[in-house]
């Protein structure tokens, strides 16, 4: 029988760390969420997006070669490292890759948190204490598959994570059944995040009003660089009406950017005189914001937002 992809469950932002000797911390691994089903003859990995990924994780398409159930479904994480440390973009070029154009790309660690079905019996409904059990009784670490640690010390690890500039942490309450689809406080993520001052060059629109906006910083020829757009954040519609407002008294005819950003038609070009405050996980290898969010707008002279803050 061949097993049908679920939506895997999700973790919230948290506000505040959760206490207790009922939840434990792992790490969060910045890959690419998988679940991988064996029904006993054929192995599928379907991203959380429902999409088959199994022919470009060849090394990971026979999960009897990882795991000693008859059948299983399993949900992890798929990591690339680079220089020690995960990297979105080295694993991200494997999961934009045709398979059979697999050379010299990066070799992938599946990392596994969690069990929903073995052996014919679904197990999502069983806490996540009973979960772990399961794996560590069937799931075989090898080179390319490793089971995610728990820590019980949630703060601690959060602060190595910060000291060594990885993404966070998951906290998870060892009492939690699997909610397929769902999204709860029982899972809760805390990322890293980091800030700069940036220079809005143009702005896109959502009917009348400002939706997002493109920012840039100088380069040290002085060249205004496209490093990415952000979108709404923790702004109110007032605050998204005064921007719009702003954006069209300073609406210029004239790119601003020492090279135009893609789909360059559907932007409205500003004078560089407005800078704001972003929000942003980390920087991508082509010079760009990752996961950028707007904070707040601010009165800094544009001239000294450049790359050497960041």
């Amino acid at each position: 029988m061949q097993l049908q992809p679920v939506l895997p469950f999700e973790p919230i932002t948290g506000e505040r760390l959760p206490e207790g000797d009922r939840w434990i911390a792992q790490l969060k691994w910045d890959g690419v969420r998988m679940l991988s089903y064996y029904d006993g003859a054929r192995t599928r990995l379907v991203n959380r997006k429902l999409h088959e990924r199994t022919a470009r994780y060849p090394e990971l398409a026979d999960a009897s070669a990882y795991c000693s159930a008859d059948s299983v479904i399993l949900d992890g994480e798929i990591v690339a490292f680079a220089e020690g440390k995960p990297s979105f973009q080295q694993v991200m070029r494997r999961d934009s890759t045709s398979s059979g154009k697999l050379a010299g790309l990066p070799a992938v660690t599946y990392m596994v948190f969690d069990i929903l079905y073995v052996n014919g019996r679904p197990v999502a409904g069983e806490p996540l204490s009973e979960r772990q059990r399961l794996l560590t009784r069937y799931v075989r670490p090898n080179d390319n598959v490793q089971l995610v640690t728990n820590f019980p010390d949630i703060a601690g690890l959060l602060s190595v994570t910060r000291e060594h500039r990885l993404e966070g942490i998951v906290a998870k309450d060892l009492d939690s059944v699997y909610a397929i689809g769902g999204k709860d406080k029982r899972w809760q993520k805390f990322k890293h995040y980091r800030d700069l001052i940036a220079v809005v060059g143009g702005v896109t629109f959502r009917g009348t009003i400002v939706n997002s906006l493109l920012l840039g910083l100088y380069d040290e020829a002085g060249r205004l660089t496209y490093i990415g757009n952000a979108g709404t954040g923790k702004w109110t519609q007032q605050q998204w009406r005064a921007i719009t407002d702003r954006m069209k008294a300073e609406a210029s005819e004239q790119c601003p950017f020492a090279v135009a950003p893609s789909r360059s038609k559907e932007i409205v070009w500003v004078e560089p005189r407005t800078t704001v405050k972003v929000e942003y996980l980390e920087w991508t290898s082509h010079r760009t914001l990752r996961h950028p969010v707007i904070q707040a707008q601010t009165e800094t002279d544009p001239a000294t937002c450049t790359f050497g803050q960041a």
